[in-house]
């Protein structure tokens, strides 16, 4: 794992934040505010360590997905209770208040989608 900055993974890092800034400011409810979103924010850390960290992005990409689920669980054990930010609108924001299965399975969407456009674009740089 080398440290090295990649201007490509930053400027789809910045893209995809200010989406996602757009859709929490925008969007109270419905598709596109929760399972678009969750699917997206996966995709923003990966592109955010990328930019920084030149490593497999196998590797990367499957921390980002066990950190995902890591915050989603302690969804389950209503973490924000027990910090007593439950009535924080940021921390619920960044960390989320409920559990959701429907939130794993958007996880593993954007993991796999950034694992199959990588596996395309490294077959086409090979080739």
């Amino acid at each position: 794992m080398l440290l090295k900055f990649n201007k490509t993974y930053i400027l789809l890092f910045i893209s995809i934040l200010v989406i996602e800034v757009l859709i929490a400011t925008f969007l109270i409810d419905g598709f596109i505010r929760y399972t678009f979103g969750d699917y997206l924010v996966v995709i923003l850390l990966y592109c955010f360590l990328k930019s920084f960290i030149n490593a497999s992005s196998f590797y990367i990409a499957i921390s980002v997905l066990l950190f995902a689920y890591g915050i989603e669980f302690l969804q389950l054990i209503n973490l924000l209770e027990i910090l007593s930010l439950d009535n924080n609108h940021l921390a619920k924001l960044i960390l989320g208040s409920t559990f959701h299965i429907s939130d794993l399975v958007a996880y593993t969407l954007g993991i796999l989608t950034v694992l199959i456009i990588e596996y395309k674009i490294y077959k086409l740089w090979i080739t």
